[in-house]
């Protein structure tokens, strides 16, 4: 009887809702065991930076470049697997305001009693986009920043408005994604695959990465507010 080989992967949180479905499928298909640990960008690329032990990364693309560049992820194994759109949410049963347009939006936020972002990537966006809007000083008072779940806020009913990347939105119960923000103002996050250099495991982490290239793959990105990359 063989034993499965074991794979070891290192993923931004917010890709966790998506995660949990795909390893299980991934596992059934390759006869692969999973052992997944998700946390913050920054902490990650810190982590593997001093040496952490790891087969496969999956971090916004631009933190798995330069990790690649400085020999922590294998030449040549890096694909975009998933792009993630930033959008606007409110709480469950609540009006939904109208931010098709750049001025629509600004309005949201003008007219709204509070707003939330994040104090992760898609935070720091928010808050750059706040100043080139010349809305910044004015948000300021009634803004409240959090490493929770963004829609957690809105469905306590702690922040009236919240934005964050939309994959993040979706599985919180009790707030309701009104849409991703005007083309305009909108930042997608891409997120890419990569084998560590020291990977214990690079036939398998290499199948991973092209399960989540696949079409099976791709449905499940696009239920959880995703784009295949």
């Amino acid at each position: 009887m063989s034993v499965a080989k074991t794979i070891k992967i290192l993923s931004g949180g917010a890709l966790r809702t998506l995660m949990v479905e795909v390893v299980p499928l991934f596992e059934a298909a390759h006869d692969v065991k999973v052992a997944i640990e998700f946390r913050l960008t920054s902490v990650l690329q810190k982590e593997i930076a001093e040496g952490a032990t790891f087969d496969v990364a999956i971090l916004p693309r631009a933190e798995l470049d330069e990790l690649a560049a400085a020999g922590k992820i294998t030449a040549g194994t890096v694909f975009d697997i998933a792009r993630s759109a930033v959008g606007l949410a409110v709480r469950a049963g609540a009006a939904k305001p109208d931010i098709g347009t750049v001025a629509g939006f600004e309005r949201t936020l003008r007219e709204a009693g509070s707003i939330a972002y994040s104090d992760g990537p898609s935070g720091a966006y928010i808050g750059a986009l706040l100043q080139r809007l010349g809305l910044a000083e004015e948000m300021k008072p009634k803004t409240k920043l959090t490493s929770r779940p963004v829609a957690e806020l809105l469905a306590e009913g702690a922040a009236e408005v919240g934005m964050q990347q939309i994959v993040a939105i979706l599985p919180v119960k009790g707030a309701e994604l009104v849409g991703p923000l005007p083309s305009e103002l909108q930042n997608v996050i891409v997120y890419a695959a990569g084998i560590s250099a020291a990977a214990q495991n690079q036939g398998a982490a290499g199948s991973f990465i092209d399960f989540m290239r696949s079409p099976q793959a791709a449905l499940l990105m696009r239920a959880k507010g995703l784009e295949p990359g």
